[in-house]
């Protein structure tokens, strides 16, 4: 049994310690996989990986800090928090008192103004893959492990206790449902 599992357990069984012992073990891996997401997000973004990570862990290890039956549940609600946060930030972006739908404009470039895509694309799929939900919940958790962390495919598959190639398989089927589904919102 790994360190991260028994302090997990420890955790699972009320160790007040516990998460103070967690923290160290994750907060790298927590990290790079905050700073692969963010490398997506549209330049200018306020948001940085530690920020981010920080944030989630909050929500972790929080007052309602729930029990995780090992690493891949711990990581698939990382995922979650993580996934929680971009898409209130999105959401707090479009919100009229915070410019709405407007572009965030640098001072020397102002004649080159683009449509702001970024959040309106994050909720979108965020629409979709609550539908996902609905539909198979093991093929939208792959998603925010794999959209919101920026897991790996063996990564993801060992998260959720399946073989790579399933995963890669259930990736191939999420992307293109997914895909179908915001096609026909938009369209």
């Amino acid at each position: 049994m790994t360190d991260l599992t028994q302090i997990l357990l420890s955790a699972q069984n009320g160790e007040p310690r516990a998460a103070e012992q967690l923290l160290p073990l994750v907060y790298e891996e927590l990290r790079k996989l905050a700073a692969a997401k963010l490398t997506h997000e549209r330049p200018g973004q306020t948001l940085q990986a530690t920020a981010l990570v920080h944030e989630a862990w909050l929500r972790l290890a929080g007052p309602d800090q729930h029990t995780w039956n090992g690493r891949g549940h711990f990581f698939g609600a990382a995922a979650e928090a993580m996934r929680r946060i971009l898409i209130e930030g999105a959401r707090r972006k479009q919100r009229v008192c915070h410019g709405g739908g407007l572009a965030r404009v640098d001072a020397d470039t102002a004649e080159m103004v683009t449509p702001v895509g970024d959040s309106d694309e994050l909720l979108t799929v965020n629409d979709a893959l609550d539908r996902l939900a609905a539909v198979d919940t093991r093929k939208a958790e792959l998603v925010k492990l794999r959209y919101f962390v920026g897991l790996t495919i063996e990564e993801t598959a060992e998260a959720l206790g399946i073989s790579a190639p399933t995963a890669k398989r259930e990736w191939a089927y999420a992307r293109a449902w997914l895909h179908r589904e915001i096609r026909a919102t938009r369209g």
